[in-house]
């Protein structure tokens, strides 16, 4: 990895519901270099996205060392930007004041605000719909508003949890591709939760990959293709075929089914 470490995780475990309770990550280590692009793969139930919540400080572990950008995580930081996988817009604000949200609650609108609005709105390709509201939006729009909320609050960290896994295949491949764009323009530390391993394979400069509950890391690996990415190009490289044979092989899948 080039960088220093943004996320650093050493051992960490939680379990749920007490000492006989469920055993959702044990003693995961992992670390995420600053401006680095990984995603995290593995069936369902394995902690994928308990995993995510640990980074966020949404949720308390119960062993092992967890950081973010040096500090200890011991709760919510305002250098971390969370997507879920549903948007979870405000019906009742435009498309404009849901983008700006996160800066009204925390008072921190500033001088340039409308310019970094504008900013947002075309590198989202949400321009002309600033005034509309959220059921006026597809899917694919109210995601990309999701994605802006948290980039509005110019987090260092961005993490995200299945933020396309209920749209259409190409609906997703769009947002993959804006994503790589607002990635590249803002270079923050990504970390995306999929079940996608052709969508963590052409996004990513790592995927690790999880195994069934208890979730352990099984395996990392580097994603050695060019970018700037595109579909159509890249996943027609033989690499990339190779990459997705080998994960869909740990998981247990066969990738011609």
């Amino acid at each position: 990895m080039n960088g220093s470490a943004a996320i650093s995780l050493a051992g960490v475990t939680k379990r749920f519901g007490g000492d006989d309770g469920v055993l959702a990550l044990d003693r995961v280590s992992m670390d995420v270099a600053d401006a680095e692009f990984v995603s995290v793969i593995g069936p369902s139930g394995c902690g994928k996205s308990t995993l995510l919540r640990v980074i966020a400080g949404l949720i308390p572990y119960d062993s092992g060392d967890a950081n973010l950008l040096d500090r200890p995580i011991d709760g919510p930081s305002s250098a971390v930007g969370v997507v879920f996988q549903k948007a979870n817009l405000l019906p009742w604000r435009t498309v404009e004041r849901n983008l700006r949200l996160a800066v009204d609650i925390r008072g921190t609108a500033g001088a340039d605000l409308d310019a970094r609005l504008a900013g947002m709105l075309g590198m989202l390709g949400l321009k002309g719909f600033a005034s509309r509201y959220p059921h006026e939006l597809s899917g694919g729009m109210q995601q990309r508003v999701a994605i802006g909320q948290a980039l509005m609050a110019n987090p260092r960290v961005l993490l995200m949890d299945e933020p396309f896994g209920a749209l259409d295949a190409l609906t997703r491949d769009r947002l993959n591709v804006e994503l790589l764009h607002v990635w590249q323009a803002a270079r923050k530390t990504v970390v995306l939760v999929t079940h996608s391993i052709p969508e963590a394979i052409f996004l990513s400069d790592r995927v690790i990959v999880m195994s069934a509950r208890p979730g352990k890391i099984v395996e990392e690996l580097k994603i050695d293709l060019p970018r700037p990415r595109d579909p159509s190009t890249t996943r027609t490289l033989p690499q990339f075929g190779e990459y997705v044979v080998h994960l869909f092989d740990l998981m247990g899948v066969n990738a011609s089914e």
